[in-house]
């Protein structure tokens, strides 16, 4: 008959170990992949199979503390960018047994007492960042939270889920440039405290623009600021003040594209047949815009998900290097642009 020394010599661990696996003892200095080769091994050498396959599905989940920082001001969960990841994060987590401890966005710069009274509150194990945050709070929360996993953040340092916000622009606006078009105007924002003209979606805008031999009218180079109000007054005094008015629009986000396109429409242009709009995120409601928003399709809901499956398994120790997962988006044709 198999017994827990036999388990123990195959997998090359001590017998307690393989005790305490079989008990579903919740100690978290056994790994993941050990807890596997065991009950595997087990189920190989018939160690009384139908109580350890009982055991094993009576396994409790994984129990960590989970936190969330969200880098916006406005409400994390009426913007439908922001919303979706947020459901992703939490869909996953419940998968798991588990729930956000907190969400918490950074109202302005500098607030960081409310950001660290929040941490030594909850004492998460691992935090979730959402998108570039202040330098400051970034850094204390690097020197005061055992696992970060960023979601579109940039850092070396540290895993992150994204999806290529250059590649994915300058797609879109080459599709505008194949149409025809060959004055296309851009509106977005700046990432966080950078410059405008860095951005990311910005440098795919402007790669596919030089790589075209085309001029960009920095008249209607438009700094938003990511503001759905900004964004329809900036366009409206744009199509006032300057006669020579874009074919296209290719813009940041579809929040920032939908407000453009009243601006054009209250002007007396037709979209697409005077000016064609291309957008970023396939928010819902950019299919039912008139007419339907063409977009990039950004896996919103897949981030979140992979972000937080990425948080476990290093909460979990299976890796060791800063893993980049890199989720593919995908262009969204629709008659906004021309496209039937």
């Amino acid at each position: 008959m198999a017994t827990l020394k036999d388990i123990a010599e195959q997998v090359g661990v001590s017998i307690s170990t393989v005790s305490r696996v079989m008990k579903n003892d919740g100690n978290r200095s056994v790994s993941e992949e050990t807890r596997r080769k065991i009950w595997e091994t087990a189920e190989q050498i018939g160690y009384n199979t139908r109580r350890a396959n009982k055991a094993k599905r009576q396994a409790p989940k994984l129990s960590y503390r989970v936190g969330c920082i969200v880098a916006m001001p406005q409400n994390k969960y009426n913007n439908p960018y922001f919303s979706v990841i947020l459901e992703g994060i939490e869909k996953e987590l419940a998968a798991s047994g588990m729930r956000l401890e907190f969400v918490h966005s950074l109202e302005k710069q500098g607030d960081l007492q409310q950001l660290q009274a929040l941490v030594k509150e909850h004492r998460p194990d691992g935090v979730l960042i959402v998108e570039r945050i202040e330098y400051e709070a970034y850094k204390w929360l690097r020197e005061n939270v055992g696992v970060i996993v960023g979601i579109d953040l940039a850092d070396k340092e540290i895993p992150t889920v994204r999806y290529d916000r250059t590649s994915a622009a300058k797609e879109a606006v080459q599709y505008l440039i194949a149409k025809g078009h060959r004055q296309i105007a851009y509106i977005g924002g700046a990432e966080l405290d950078g410059h405008f003209r860095s951005e990311k979606r910005f440098l795919g805008y402007q790669s596919a623009m030089q790589e075209a031999g085309l001029t960009i009218n920095d008249d209607w180079v438009i700094d938003v600021k990511w503001d759905v109000a900004l964004s329809y007054e900036l366009t409206k005094q744009a199509f006032e003040n300057h006669g020579n008015w874009p074919t296209a629009i290719f813009s940041a986000s579809d929040m920032m594209a939908i407000a453009a396109m009243r601006a054009a429409t209250e002007r007396g242009l037709r979209i697409p047949e005077d000016i064609a709009f291309f957008g970023v995120d396939n928010i819902e409601i950019s299919e039912f815009t008139s007419p339907p928003l063409s977009t990039i399709h950004v896996p919103k809901l897949e981030m979140g998900m992979f972000a937080v499956k990425m948080l476990l398994d290093y909460l979990e120790n299976r890796y060791a290097i800063p893993v980049k997962l890199m989720i593919p988006y995908k262009i969204m044709l629709r008659h906004s642009s021309g496209s039937e």
